[in-house]
């Protein structure tokens, strides 16, 4: 029972973010369309806070990926240190994202009004739209936090860490393909 109980976790979770992933397609599908406009900013370039922000979500998800491997070595000092540190990346993560959009107000480009433009308001959307998922990861972060001191998870019960793990390497490719996509497609 508990194996059937862990892959219909894991089977709602991929179908959780494939319909992300299907959202976030058919924005940049309409990013791309929306490229043609007469409006469309051309030569945009995000600030450089964005690639701090990136390298800072990718190694989350190595300090995530080493806070299982701890856990299932039995070293749980260890497996909480590195979800502290994944909570503190992600944290900034999120406090660079925020200065990313400070900079583009300062240059002049908001969401709405008069001096937005589509690019920015695209820009706008895909990132609010994947922090909003961050958000929900540092929940399901805080989760497991809160579980592993309350000693919920060993080498044999890692289910809830298994499934937090996918969920942000999931979170970090999304933000990966979004920063790519944003970048290379101008």
């Amino acid at each position: 029972m508990d194996n059937r109980n862990s892959r219909t976790k894991k089977m709602m979770l991929w179908f959780g973010m494939i319909s992300m992933s299907m959202t976030f397609a058919g924005l940049t599908s309409a990013y791309v369309v929306s490229s043609s406009r007469a409006d469309w900013l051309e030569g945009f370039v995000l600030p450089q806070v964005f690639n701090y922000s990136t390298i800072i979500i990718l190694v989350s998800s190595l300090t995530f990926f080493f806070a299982k491997r701890s856990l299932k070595e039995n070293k749980l000092a260890q497996f909480k240190g590195m979800l502290w540190v994944t909570l503190g990346l992600t944290l900034a993560f999120v406090n660079l994202q925020f200065q990313g959009f400070n900079e583009i107000i300062a240059s002049g480009y908001y969401f709405t009004g008069a001096e937005s433009s589509i690019t920015t308001s695209f820009l706008y959307v895909l990132v609010l739209l994947h922090l909003a998922h961050v958000a929900g990861g540092l929940v399901v972060l805080t989760v497991v936090l809160v579980n592993a001191y309350r000693n919920q998870y060993s080498p044999e019960k890692t289910l809830g860490v298994e499934l937090a793990e996918l969920f942000w390497h999931f979170l970090d490719f999304l933000w990966l393909y979004l920063f790519l996509f944003v970048t290379i497609y101008q």
